[in-house]
């Protein structure tokens, strides 16, 4: 299957270059293109895509808000965000508005496809050494909001588990599936049950969702030297 792909950024260069890029590849097409972030969001109304490469800083409306909106919309897409360094707090905010993960700019051809690939089967873009590094510096730097209320979807991290707790902070640690499976010595499809049972007592949509929640809430807390 055809995964759909709009590419919103300000600069007709990135457009046209990671239009080419996805281009050359079989299942990847793109289905529309956007100069700024509301019309990105028009794109994504009009085109249903699967995937949006979105960067964070646009005119008219920032990718930031973009996001928000999509990612409210029933069915919505999948949002990579695109920076041109690591340690951007823009990013931070568009993870929290429902971003899947980000991509540096300069990143390589096949990290590209490999990048929409995974979020568009429905799994979150987290790469250990910079997504984690960059949300651990600013939920540090920022105060928490209050928490929510507990008992049920959207709730606290107090209605997980003992053992859903623990996969939470490892996952908030930046480990794989089979990474906790084996610091936890359980199955690895037991820890992808714990995950699926996080995200839905969290009201939460993906493993990056899950990483925010957890620094957020207290439950991890950034340690120094990131």
């Amino acid at each position: 299957m055809t995964i759909r792909v709009v590419v919103a950024d300000d600069q007709e260069v990135v457009r046209a270059g990671f239009g080419a890029l996805l281009g050359t590849q079989p299942d990847l097409a793109v289905a529309g293109t956007a100069a700024d972030g509301a019309a990105a969001v028009r794109a994504c109304a009009e085109h249903r895509p699967d995937v949006v490469l979105m960067d964070v800083r646009m005119p008219v409306m920032d990718g930031i808000e973009a996001t928000r909106r999509i990612t409210a919309a029933p069915g919505a897409p999948r949002v990579l965000m695109l920076t041109t360094f690591d340690l951007d707090e823009h990013v931070y905010d568009a993870l929290v508005a429902g971003a899947s993960g980000f991509l540096l700019k300069d990143v390589t051809a096949e990290r590209l496809f490999d990048a929409v690939r995974v979020v568009a089967a429905g799994e979150a873009l987290l790469a250990p050494a910079v997504t984690r590094r960059l949300i651990g510096e600013f939920a540090r730097l920022r105060p928490r909001p209050p928490s929510p209320p507990t008992g049920g979807p959207g709730g606290g991290v107090d209605v997980l588990t003992p053992r859903e707790t623990d996969v939470l902070r490892l996952v908030a640690e930046g480990l794989a599936n089979a990474e906790i499976a084996a610091r936890l010595v359980v199955g690895e499809e037991t820890v992808k049950t714990h995950v699926s049972r996080i995200l839905r007592k969290l009201g939460l949509r993906d493993r990056v969702q899950a990483v925010v929640a957890a620094y957020e809430s207290g439950l991890v807390r950034p340690r120094s030297g990131r």
